[in-house]
């Protein structure tokens, strides 16, 4: 067995559980969202009518996350739902982290909800991690009002997988020594990276839970699913050979997407679209001290089918109205004219230096521009992100820029959920 000890802390049903906290703890409500039936739902006026979290009493009703409200309402008449409050769950995202760096030497924050901590060396600080773990499951609780689950285990990957054992508020292990009894019996589904689509695949070739599909013959898996056969028949051996659990040096790619509140049919309203999302993007680059040398756009019609393309730039760059103007150029390239529900833009192989290519006419303006976009975030860093805007954004249904927890990240809230 590794040396390595690693716990993956993943907060019970995070959304809800936050809301519930805050609204026990700092706001005395006798009304706990936790005990009931109860969700936190989008914005059904803005097209964003989802369940983002559920309460157990909710998912004994069959109710899951990510249907539309419409639909969970006909499982439960009688359920309450709750808007999302993002200021708040980046605070309390930002709660639990420091908590956990207080006991780990490492902390890997890998979404909002969830964080991997090296503990490698710590039992002469905490003894035993599998009694130290629930020990910390105990604190968070004591301290911040919400629960987690914690996965043990000698590697990255197995400790996810732990975490997604039973819950709520337990500590589960799952070492390399225990992958035949604990995973290998599992469904095929509960297999980290295999979604319905994969589950459904895997069932047509035979192979229906973990163990299966560890003991599938590789190149199989390769001729029916390619990379991705490859890492999930790693993952069913307890081996994590792909990139999506590695920390980042730094970020690979900044972008946001959006729901837009209504049908966009005119290339006029996809374009402010676009330069609302292109606004934020630039602004995340330059905060960062980097230059995208690639755009790319993505499109989700009325009837949910998606696309999406990308363009390498000629010239790596912050400037938003470039950003905007080459992004532009993708759309075009792109849109069938389908009714467009979501749209989303994403920049990515950012430098942290490039040097500019000046133009032999003097029709070029990024120098300028820049400065303007210099000028801008330090007005909005200042006075806040909604101290200035584009005209075109005046009295306009679209964001000025497109945001979500990005925008409560972005804003610099200070409302943190803590208890002594």
């Amino acid at each position: 067995m590794s040396n390595q000890i690693w716990y993956h802390v993943d907060v019970n049903s995070a959304f809800l559980s936050w809301t519930a906290a805050c609204e026990v703890l700092i706001n005395g409500s006798d009304r706990d969202l936790r005990r009931i039936a109860a969700v936190i739902g989008g914005s059904e006026k803005e097209r964003h009518g989802i369940v983002l979290a559920k309460s157990d009493q909710a998912k004994a009703f069959g109710i899951r996350t990510g249907e539309s409200l419409v639909e969970a309402r006909s499982r439960c008449p009688g359920l309450i739902v709750v808007p999302p409050d993002y200021e708040l769950y980046v605070n309390c995202s930002r709660a639990l982290i420091r908590l956990l760096e207080a006991y780990c030497p490492h902390v890997h924050q890998y979404s909002i909800d969830e964080a991997f901590c090296s503990m490698e060396g710590t039992e002469t600080l905490w003894g035993s991690p599998v009694v130290f773990a629930r020990q910390l499951k105990e604190e968070i609780y004591k301290t911040l009002g919400f629960t987690v689950n914690i996965g043990v285990s000698d590697q990255k990957l197995l400790a996810k997988m732990a975490s997604e054992f039973k819950k709520p508020d337990r500590v589960h292990t799952l070492f390399q020594k225990e992958i035949r009894e604990k995973l290998w019996p599992l469904p095929v589904h509960q297999l980290f990276w295999v979604g319905r689509a994969t589950a459904a695949r895997l069932k047509n070739l035979g192979i229906r839970t973990i163990g299966e599909l560890a003991n599938t013959d590789l190149e199989i898996l390769k001729a029916h699913l390619k990379k991705q056969g490859e890492y999930i028949w790693h993952y069913a051996n307890g081996r994590d050979l792909s990139p999506f659990l590695q920390e980042l040096s730094e970020n690979k790619g900044y972008g946001n997407s959006m729901t837009i509140p209504f049908d966009v049919r005119d290339m006029s309203i996809a374009r402010q679209a676009l330069l609302s999302l292109t606004e934020t993007a630039g602004a995340r680059l330059r905060a960062d001290g980097r230059k995208a040398s690639c755009i790319s756009v993505s499109i989700t019609d009325s009837g949910f089918c998606r696309c999406s393309r990308q363009k390498t730039l000629y010239q790596a760059t912050d400037v938003t109205a470039e950003l905007y103007q080459q992004a532009c150029g993708v759309l075009e390239a792109l849109w069938d004219g389908s009714p467009i529900r979501q749209m989303g833009v994403h920049t990515s192989c950012p430098v942290s230096y490039a040097p500019y290519q000046y133009h032999l006419f003097p029709a070029d303006k990024e120098e300028a521009y820049g400065r303007l976009d210099a000028a801008a975030d330090a007005i909005r860093n200042k006075y806040g992100e909604d101290a200035l805007m584009r005209a075109v954004f005046l009295k306009n249904p679209l964001p000025h820029m497109a945001g979500g927890i990005d925008k409560a990240k972005r804003t610099g809230v200070t409302k943190a959920l803590g208890h002594p």
